[in-house]
Order: C-alpha cells, then sequence, then structure tokens
C-alpha cells in the first residue's frame, strides 16, 4: 500500500500521509508526497490541497534507518520545492508532533492549521545538524531571524498557542483538524492568490536583524567547539545577505558537511544513546511500573532538598524528612531560596514557585514516610546511618513501598540486606545540585524486583531526568570511572606535570573544567574523607590528601590545588602548592619530565576507557552508550566527543592498548593493564557500537 492516500472531497484533495509509527520521511514516503502533489495539481476538479497525517503524530522527522546510507530519491528538499511551487494552495493540517523534516515540509505550505495539542520544531541541532531542507530559511521569513534562530538553537519544540503568536501557524482548529484546513484551503484557492514562505520578507527588518546577531554572537561564544552552531549561525544569516537560492544551497552544503563531521556523528551517537537508555535488555512489556503518587525524601541538606524539589517540579506531593527541626527549617528555607532566585530571574513565575512549595510537606520523623509509594534516602553517606534508616523504613513504610537509596558510593546490597524486602529496594543516584542534573543513575540491586527498576526508570523520565540503569559496584559506572581519573592526575602530577598544565589539556578537549579546578570548587577535604572513610576501595591521591592535611581545601580556604585571593572565583598557581608536588615526587623516587597535551589526555582517558571496558565486562552496565551519556550528562564529557567510548573508538582501540601497557610497564600498576574485552575487540579490530548490535 502506499504510504500516501488521496482523499479527495469538495474540490480539496486530502493527502495523508501513513507511514507508522511516527510516519517517518523514508524514501517511499518521500517519493508518495511527490507523487501525490503532482497528480492532484492535473486533476481539475482540485482547487487546493491539505497535507494531514493518520496517527497521532504530523511527521516526526527523517527515517533514523537511513542515516549513514546513500541517500535515495527523491531528496527532501526536491520534495519540499514541490509543495512550495504547486499551482494550487497547499496547507498543512498538524496534529501531533510536526519535527525536522516534517515541520520543514509545513513550512513549505502555504498556510499552517494546527491542533490545539500540537508541537512544532527543528530539533537537528540536538542531532550535530543543522535543518537541511530549507528550514534556515523559511522559518527566519516567517516569524523573524531571531526568535528562528532561537527556536532552531534550543532544538526544543513549541506548543501550538506559542506557535500561533510567533505567526509559525495560522490558526489552531476548534474542531475536526482536516476540515479545518480543508476549508483554509478553500478559502486561499477562491482567493486566488497565496504567498510562499520564500517570498516573505517583512519579518526581515533591522531590528531583527539586529537582534539576530547579538543571539547568534553568544551562541557562538558559548558553543565555539560545536560544529554545526556556526553552520546555523551562517545559514540564518544568510536569510539578509543572500538571493533564496543561493541561501538554499548553502545551507544544504552545510547539511551535508555536517553529516559527515565526526563531531556531528559524536552528537548522534550520543541523541540515539540516550533513547536507547529507556531500554532494557530482558525486560518484556508485560512488567508494569507501580503507581507513584507520594513520596519521601529522607534528609534535608542540598542533596535531599533538591531530590525533592524534583518531585514538587513534577507535581508529586514529596514530604521532606528530617530527624531535628532545625534541620529541616534550614532545608525549607534553602528550598525557597531557590526558587525565590528562580522568580527573580524570571525563568519561573511567582504562582509556579506556590504551586511547587505546596506540594512540598515539612516533617521530623521517619513515620512520617508512612504512606509514601516510594521513600529516596538522601542522608550522609555513610553505610552504618543508612543502615539504621532502612531498618526503621522497613517497619514504618507499607508493603510495596519503594525504599531507594541516593548513595554515590556504597553497596546497594548491602543496604538492601538490611530490610525484611531487598525486592523493594533501588539505588537512585542523583547528581547535585539534583533540581538541575538532567543524570539519574538507578542502581538495580542484585534482588532489586523488574517492577521496581521499571517504576525507577519511568519515575526519573517524570522527574525529567535521564535515568539509566546500572549494576551494583563501588562508585557504580560515573564514579567508578572518576575515580580512575582522578588516580590517574595525580600519577600525572608525581610524573612531572603542574595542576594548571593538567586543567589546561582537560579543558582544550572540551570540559569546562579541569579536575584540579573542579577539587577545589568541590572541595578537596570531600575528597579526602570519602577516601578515608572507604579503606582499601579508594583510590590514591597522595597530592590531595597531603594540601588536605594541611587545610588547604580549595576556594573555601582561599588555597587548593591553587590560590583564591581576596576570594576569587578563578584560581591562579601557587607554589607552595607546585613546591609541594616536587617534593612528594622526590619523596616517592620519581624523576620528573614535561608532557605534552596529547599525552595528558591519554594518561588521563585512556584508563578511563579500560575502566569502562571492564565495566561492560561485568555486565554493570548494559551498553557501551550507556557509559557514553553517564559522563555527558553528568560529568561534563563534551558531547561533540561522543563520551568515553565512542572517542576511544575514533582514537583506535589498539592505540589505547598499545598505551595502556605501556602505561602499566612504567609504573607496575597491574590495573592498567588492558582488560580483557578492550582487547579483544583491539585484535579483532571490532568496536564497542558492533558489540552492542550483537
Amino acid at each position: 500500500m502506499t504510504p500516501v492516500r488521496i482523499e479527495a472531497t469538495n474540490g480539496v484533495a486530502v493527502l495523508v500521509i501513513d507511514n507508522p509509527p511516527v510516519n517517518a520521511l523514508s524514501a517511499a514516503v518521500r517519493g508518495a508526497i511527490a507523487d501525490a502533489i503532482a497528480a492532484v495539481a492535473a486533476d481539475p476538479a482540485i482547487q487546493a490541497i491539505a497535507l494531514a497525517a493518520a496517527g497521532k503524530v504530523f511527521v516526526a522527522g527523517a527515517d533514523i534507518s537511513e542515516f549513514g546510507k546513500p541517500p535515495l530519491p527523491p531528496a527532501l528538499p526536491e520534495v519540499v520545492a514541490a509543495i512550495e511551487d504547486s499551482a494550487k494552495p497547499v496547507v498543512a493540517a498538524i496534529n501531533g508532533m510536526a519535527l525536522g523534516g516534517g515541520l520543514e515540509l509545513a513550512l513549505a505550505c502555504h498556510a499552517r492549521v494546527v491542533a490545539p495539542s500540537a508541537k512544532l520544531g527543528l530539533p537537528e541541532i540536538k542531532l550535530g545538524l543543522i535543518p537541511g531542507a530549507g528550514g534556515t530559511q523559511r522559518l527566519p521569513r516567517l516569524i523573524g531571524a531571531a526568535p528562528a534562530f532561537a527556536l532552531m538553537l534550543s532544538g526544543d519544540p513549541v506548543p501550538a498557542q506559542k506557535a500561533l503568536a510567533l505567526g509559525l501557524a495560522d490558526a489552531i482548529a476548534d474542531g475536526d483538524l482536516i476540515v479545518g484546513a480543508a476549508d483554509h484551503a478553500r478559502a486561499l484557492a477562491a482567493a486566488g492568490s497565496w504567498t510562499k514562505a520564500r517570498e516573505r520578507a517583512d519579518k526581515l527588518t533591522t531590528e531583527d536583524r539586529a537582534a539576530f546577531e547579538a543571539v547568534a554572537a553568544e551562541a557562538l561564544k558559548r558553543s565555539a567547539r560545536i560544529p554545526n552552531v556556526p553552520a546555523l549561525v551562517d545559514a540564518v544569516r544568510g536569510v539578509f545577505d543572500k538571493p533564496f537560492a543561493e541561501a538554499l544551497a548553502a545551507e544544504r552544503a552545510h547539511f551535508k558537511a555536517l553529516v559527515a563531521d565526526p563531531s556531528s556523528k559524536a552528537l548522534r551517537h550520543v541523541f540515539f544513546a540516550e533513547r536507547e537508555a529507556a531500554r532494557i535488555p530482558g525486560m518484556g512489556k508485560e512488567v508494569k511500573a507501580r503507581p507513584i503518587t507520594k513520596a519521601a525524601v529522607i534528609g534535608a541538606g542540598t542533596m535531599g532538598g533538591g531530590i525533592a524539589m524534583c518531585f514538587a517540579q513534577a507535581g508529586i506531593p514529596v514530604t521532606l524528612i528530617e530527624v531535628k527541626a532545625e534541620a529541616l527549617d534550614a532545608g525549607m528555607a534553602r528550598i525557597r531560596g531557590n526558587y525565590e532566585t528562580s522568580v527573580k530571574r524570571g525563568s519561573l513565575s511567582q504562582a509556579a514557585m506556590d504551586a511547587r512549595m505546596a506540594h512540598i510537606t515539612a516533617a521530623v520523623g521517619l513515620e512520617a514516610a508512612a504512606d509514601a509509594d516510594i521513600v529516596v534516602e538522601a542522608a550522609f553517606e555513610d553505610m552504618g546511618v543508612k543502615a539504621e534508616i532502612f531498618g526503621t523504613l522497613d517497619k514504618v513504610t507499607r508493603p510495596g513501598a519503594i525504599l531507594a537509596t541516593n548513595t554515590s558510593y556504597l553497596d546497594v546490597d548491602a543496604i538492601a540486606a538490611t530490610t525484611s524486602r531487598p525486592q523493594d529496594v533501588v539505588g537512585l543516584h542523583f547528581f547535585s545540585p539534583a533540581n538541575v542534573m538532567r543524570l539519574l543513575e538507578v542502581v538495580r540491586g542484585a534482588k532489586t524486583a523488574p517492577d521496581v527498576l521499571v517504576t525507577s526508570l519511568d519515575l526519573g523520565r517524570k522527574l525529567g531526568k535521564l535515568p539509566v540503569a546500572v549494576g551494583v559496584c563501588y562508585g557504580f559506572v560515573g564514579n567508578r570511572m572518576l575515580a580512575k581519573r582522578t588516580q590517574a592526575a595525580e600519577r600525572l602530577l608525581l610524573a612531572g606535570a603542574l595542576p594548571h598544565e593538567v586543567d589546561a589539556a582537560v579543558t582544550d578537549f572540551g570540559f569546562r573544567m579541569g579536575p584540579f579546578a573542579m577539587a577545589d570548587l568541590a572541595g578537596i577535604d570531600i575528597g579526602w574523607r570519602a577516601r578515608k572513610a572507604a579503606g582499601d576501595k579508594a583510590v590514591k591521591a597522595p597530592v590531595a590528601d597531603a594540601l588536605a592535611e594541611l587545610g588547604r581545601f580549595g576556594q573555601k580556604t582561599g588555597r587548593g590545588f591553587y590560590l583564591y585571593p581576596e576570594g576569587a572565583r578563578a584560581g591562579v598557581r601557587d607554589p607552595e602548592t607546585e613546591a609541594l608536588i616536587v617534593a612528594l615526587s622526590e619523596k616517592a623516587g620519581i624523576a620528573r619530565r614535561s608532557f605534552t597535551r596529547e599525552e595528558i589526555e591519554a594518561r588521563l582517558f585512556y584508563p578511563m576507557v579500560n575502566e569502562g571496558a571492564k565495566i561492560l565486562e561485568e555486565g554493570i552496565a548494559a551498553r557501551a552508550s550507556d557509559i557514553d551519556i553517564i559522563w555527558v550528562n553528568g560529568y561534563n564529557w563534551p558531547a561533540f566527543t561522543g563520551g568515553p567510548m565512542h572517542w576511544a573508538e575514533g582514537v583506535g582501540l589498539a592505540k589505547i592498548v598499545a598505551g595502556l601497557e605501556e602505561m602499566a610497564a612504567e609504573t607496575g600498576d597491574v590495573s592498567l593493564e588492558p582488560a580483557a574485552l578492550l582487547k579483544r575487540l583491539a585484535g579483532n579490530a571490532g568496536s564497542f557500537a558492533a558489540l552492542e548490535a550483537a
């Protein structure tokens, strides 16, 4: 059956795209649209055309199965041109999502009628691309270059009412959508004239140009390393500087170059990896989530308060619990202060703040968690403390309630063993600040019930998080690999590098901060105390430990790896720290030498990749791509490199194996010996991506 059917009624041909599940623009769909436009153009009984779609989605964009394959005709720009050049007016009837190429189809139509539930957007920026079928040219002509650029830069869709206010939609249907679009098309035909988007220029004013250049300059400053941002700026600027056809050709050239660009490929890898993370291997659809209507959070500190805010923002009533009224009052004051700051900035309305605060109830005593569907413990990172809390929760909470721990390192199975219902226990590792950070590691214990895991992942999405299922080990995925980077960074210091050299290599790579500047910001004492508590499991950090023992905790004390004169936020080199590092090298009998930026990258990141391979071997992570999105979303690994495992494939797994073997021989550290999986893939010219596909 054809993926586009023609339904003629009262002089209007309704072209219905029907390619479930999301009407993706496959080659067959593109060809069928072009054929249908040509067929109705030749029919004298047809005066106008409505372009509609079956199902709940208009068109969700390109067919992702065609990515990376030779292009099949007709190309989307050809189909878009056929719609825009139609001798009969074409009106889009947009139900549900019109994204990417789907919106570009609609932009080529001569008007757009949308359902109240419709959402319209150009998300190509998230795929490392820009719109490639006229979106950068037609959208600015319809709504102005500045708002069009902002919409394309975010990649987020806009709802029907905003689309109407922008001028992206011409009308919102108050009844049958297709009838409304057909009536609109019939009216255009009766009037005998209609305007093509490419002929519009009224929004391209001097003021619009100035506003566009301002937001473009800020975007370039913020995202200079991401290739599709300058491409988007150049393409949109073309609406002012070039004839339509020339600007359209420039857009297409940018698009084709980005398809082949390694950074863009890495961004696409991250995009699809985030969607793949929702799939749990071996978990069938028959496993249903438990209902979550009430929550409780134990601990009103920075982390606990942030988690409570997550529930409140999702509209889920939450009880914030402390053992002392003073700590509870301080926690509630902190939450209110955070919201008040957002209101002052204009990112939150007072009404929204009041609604969120109304969802948070303060209580003293664990008994207040009695009626919660889920309890999230966010107490001090100490096994004794957590064991006591879970032992009490086991008694006071109702049967079937999920008991979650926010531990960053501790053994979730050991915590579960303190209860009589380990099947209801799960780890929910939020990242600080919890109300801002997107990543959520969902830690599946040995006895965690399947429906508890499904519920936790579903809840994470409701809280606006990116949940990734991981297994139980010290530090799970993110912190386990971070420990290896910490150890490697300290080893570099003893071998001859200085803190500013290591940090510069890391920021040049694309991180916002280097490991030593980050340690100073977080507080050197935090890691120092954690290492002392972990004992033999902790990585060795002799420089950080020596600084901490001298009371040099970082920014909070004005001295750490760097100096912070008069409360400065940015550190400067500290001769005393550097002398301490040299002395520690001498004490260890290490002859210091200099390192290139490339050598620093290898010594920091190769051990992380190796640990990632061990994590895969042990089944702690289901996929290499899960590791990538954990590091991109939780630890600021630059997305344009795709995450540590994707980056490793670009470097070459054989090169990484050889580098690790050399480091292991030099240092005598057996933990640097390449993982068996890494050696196997390197020896067989394999890849982590191929491993996932298998």
